[in-house]
Formats: structure tokens, C-alpha cells, sequence
């Protein structure tokens, strides 16, 4: 998920458009997976099925995710990511050997995998071309690896696309159509998707009137006037598609959410605002003006927080969940829309003990050690609700330096070593967080649900020796 943000509104939607012979219904939700502590698969499962999720987007073939999915009843769509695809795409021994370590076996198993999806963006322009000739022929190696197990039938192949393959010359919803310079691979791409009745997945990123409320600035596109966003990219996208001969399309929202930290756009009320528009818009089945009366089937973005997100995008993407890191809710939503199926916190998180690392009250600031320290600590951990108009924006100068230094702290599991920094740090059994500023403690390691403690406590052991740090 990569999102500009700015002073326009930082949304993401992420559009699957569903050939008719592929149906499915209910919310679904994307569970990434980045984070130093995540939670045991089972408790994220147990959380899926207790808020009603019954189908669930993937990022990555995780084994232990996929074995906890067993007997769920909850529908999987697996991705496999942009660095497999040259192996894939270059040998049909690679794709089957991968369909049966990632498909066969968990679907004998008792997982209900529907769909794999081939690649991640492959062709966003700021690859320069990179995966191009492979995503495609990936895709094909996959498809008939699936026939030769016996499974083409319960599991289709599909791509995730960002919104840049297509576009509307006008900025009218109704003009649009693939991108000139991939148009034939997209075509190709659409028929072998449209014969096997598989999905069509494009990431697409709205800016403006996005709240569904109305808008003083809507787009108008002939007889049709558009309120907001999502309805406008939607039909932008069913435009593109009829216009090249594939008519026969329902529409069904593969992601879409809102970040609540990390950028002056991004707090939970906005969010929530965002949210619950999106989901009461989807629950009062009025559909689009291309779709009149369609259902929409919808995919949550995301889950929860994950704190080993690149940033590069914007210190935002760690803060997609609707829940926080340890599955607690971040605000009141109505899955179900209209104030039915509120969320439901995660049951049974074990957690560290009630204790936090803060700076010394006699730290010198202007110490250089201080600096350094604050450098190490958010370079290894995570300090992005640290920054202008963010959770933790209103902390002092000190304040800050304790927020990092707690974040490594939790980050390495309340290890003494992690609580030093060369003599500036203490621990205290307070609980440092104020207003909206949340200092966290962390999630108790568990067997699904942790890191190497050799090789943690190695990298501490090196870290004592860097110079100016500890």
C-alpha cells in the first residue's frame, strides 16, 4: 500500500473487479503481516471470525497464517510477491512446486483458498518497466500448475493492479480506459482473467470528496453528477473495461480504508468518518451510477497496525488498522453498517509487564548522547506517531526522547540492555501516556509470534558496542 500524502485527504481504495462467473459476499479485510509482534495467527483468526470477517487477503503465502485459516470457513486470497515473479514466469517446475507447498497442501488441508493473486503493482510506472514481461507469463505458469493439481476450478488466478493502468483522458468517469503504453498486456491480461472467471484487481488512490457526503465540487459526467470518490473510480475502471469489450463485470472493493497516524490527514476521526461512510454506502446496496443496484463486496484496508511497514511512502503506512497492534479497537465502527456488528477487540493478548522505559529526569538535552540515542532507537523501532499533528505531536522535547526510547524498549521485549542508552534511560512502572499519545507495551513472545532470541540478543550485544550510543 503506497499512498502521497498531503493536504488533500489520504485515502486508499483498492478496486476488485470480479468477472461474473466469480462471486463471493460479506466483508472481507486485509492482514498484513509486517510487524516485530505480531499476533498468534490463531488470535487473529478468532478475531476475523468474532468481527465477522469471512474472507481475508493475504500478502505472502505465510505457512503457520494458512494452517491457522483450517476449518475457519473463512475464503483466502493469497499473494505471492513481485520478487518471485521472474522464477515463476521462467519455469512451470518453479510455479507447480509453489502450488503445492502454498495451495495443495493447505487446501487438502482444509483451507478455503479462492484466489492468488500474482504479483503486487507490478506495472506501477515507478518500476520503470521491471516486471513487465514476467508478471503475465507468472500468472500462466500458476494457472496450469492449478489444472495439473486438480484445482482450476476452486482457485483462480489474478493480479493486483495499481490505478495508474488506466485513466480517463477527461477526468470524466465515463472516457476511461487502459494506459496507451501497456494497453495490449492488459487486454491479454483481461481475457485470460474473463476465461477463467477470475478477478480483476486495481489499487486506486482518491484525493478529493471521498467522505460520501457530498461535495461542493462534484464531478459531472453527462446525466450522471458524482459525489465522491469512490463511486467515480469505480466507474471510471467499469468504463475502461466495457469500452474494450468486457461488459459482463461486477464490482467488488478489494481494499479501502484510511491511516489514523503518521500525517496531519490521518487520525482516527477522519478514519472513522471515511470508514463508516464507505460500509453504510456498501450496505445500502444502491450501487454506483454505471451499476445501479449492485451489491458491493468490500475488503477492509487493513487489520491492524504494522510497525515494520516501509515509511517510504510516508510515515502513515504503519497506521491502517482498524485495529491497533494488539487488536483492540481504535474507534466505534459498524462493519454491518447503519450501527449493526461493532467491532470486537482480540481475546486472550498476552502482554509484557506494565513497565516503560522514559529519559532520566536529569538528561541534559543538549547531551549529543541524547541525539544519538533518539537516531538508534527510532532507526530500530517505530516513532512515527512522533511528527507534526500526529498522536504523540504534542509531547515536549523530553517527551519525545522517552517515546523512542520506549518504543525500542517493547520493540525488544523489555530487555534491561534495551533501557541504557549509555546511562540516559531508566524504567518506570507509570504509565508515561497522556492525551492522545499512546506509549505502548509490547505483545509477550510467543512460537507464532516472535523473533529469534539469539539473534536479538546479538544485535544488542553490537549495538553496545557502537560508538556514541550506549
Amino acid at each position: 500500500m503506497a499512498v502521497a500524502a498531503g493536504s488533500g485527504c489520504v485515502a486508499v481504495l483498492v478496486l476488485v473487479l470480479c468477472m461474473a462467473r466469480w462471486s463471493a459476499a460479506g466483508m472481507g479485510v486485509n492482514w498484513g503481516t509486517q510487524l516485530s509482534h505480531p499476533l498468534p495467527a490463531t488470535t487473529v483468526v478468532r478475531l476475523l471470525k468474532d468481527n465477522g470477517f469471512d474472507r481475508v487477503k493475504l500478502f505472502d503465502a505465510e505457512d503457520g497464517i494458512l494452517s491457522a485459516l483450517k476449518g475457519s470457513g473463512i475464503q483466502v486470497m493469497v499473494g505471492i510477491p513481485n520478487d518471485m515473479l521472474s522464477d515463476l514466469a521462467g519455469s512451470t517446475k518453479a510455479a507447480e512446486r509453489w502450488v503445492t507447498a502454498n495451495v495443495s497442501k493447505h487446501v487438502n488441508d482444509g483451507v478455503d483458498i479462492r484466489l492468488v493473486a500474482v504479483g503486487n503493482e507490478p506495472f506501477l510506472q515507478t518500476f520503470n518497466g521491471t516486471y513487465l514481461n514476467t508478471t503475465f507469463p507468472a500468472m500462466q505458469n500458476i494457472q496450469a500448475a492449478l489444472m495439473s493439481a486438480g484445482l482450476g476450478s476452486q482457485v483462480k488466478v489474478t493480479v493486483a493492479l495499481n490505478a495508474d493502468v488506466y485513466q480517463s483522458s477527461s477526468g470524466k468517469p465515463s472516457d476511461g480506459d487502459f494506459r496507451a503504453d501497456i494497453h495490449g498486456l492488459m487486454l491479454n491480461i483481461v481475457q485470460f482473467l474473463a476465461s477463467s472467471g477470475a478477478p480483476f484487481v486495481a489499487n486506486v488512490y482518491p484525493f478529493d470528496y471521498a467522505f460520501f457526503q457530498g461535495s461542493t465540487s462534484p464531478v459531472v459526467d453527462g446525466g450522471v453528477t458524482y459525489q465522491n470518490t469512490f463511486d467515480a473510480n469505480h466507474d471510471t475502471l467499469v468504463a475502461a473495461l466495457r469500452r474494450n469489450g468486457f461488459p459482463n463485470v461486477t464490482v467488488v472493493v478489494g481494499e479501502v480504508g484510511w491511516p489514523t497516524d503518521g500525517d496531519a490527514n490521518a487520525n482516527p476521526e477522519y478514519a472513522q468518518r471515511f470508514n463508516q461512510g464507505l460500509l453504510d454506502h456498501v450496505a445500502s446496496g444502491k450501487g454506483t451510477p454505471l451499476t445501479p443496484g449492485a451489491p458491493v463486496d468490500a475488503y477492509l484496508f487493513s487489520l491492524v497496525d504494522e510497525d515494520r511497514k516501509s515509511i517510504q511512502p510516508g510515515n502513515f503506512e504503519r497506521h491502517w488498522g482498524i485495529f491497533f497492534y494488539d487488536g483492540k479497537p481504535k474507534y466505534q465502527l459498524s462493519l454491518r453498517g447503519n450501527g449493526a456488528g461493532m467491532l470486537v477487540p482480540a481475546r486472550g493478548v498476552e502482554y509484557l509487564q506494565r513497565r516503560w522505559c522514559v529519559l532520566k529526569p536529569d538528561a541534559d538535552l543538549a547531551d549529543q548522547k541524547v541525539g544519538d540515542s533518539v537516531s538508534y532507537a527510532c532507526g530500530s523501532a517505530d516513532c512515527t506517531s512522533l511528527g507534526y499533528k500526529t498522536s504523540c505531536g504534542g509531547l515536549d522535547a523530553k517527551g519525545n526522547v522517552s517515546y523512542a526510547f520506549n518504543s525500542y524498549y517493547q520493540t525488544e521485549d523489555q530487555d534491561d540492555r534495551a533501557c541504557d542508552f549509555r546511562g540516559l534511560a531508566t524504567t518506570t512502572t507509570v504509565d508515561p501516556s497522556t492525551g492522545t499519545c499512546r506509549f505502548i507495551i509490547g505483545i509477550a513472545p510467543t512460537s507464532t509470534a516472535t523473533r529469534n532470541v539469539a539473534a536479538r540478543t546479538a544485535a544488542i550485544l553490537f549495538a553496545l558496542l557502537l560508538a556514541g550510543v550506549f
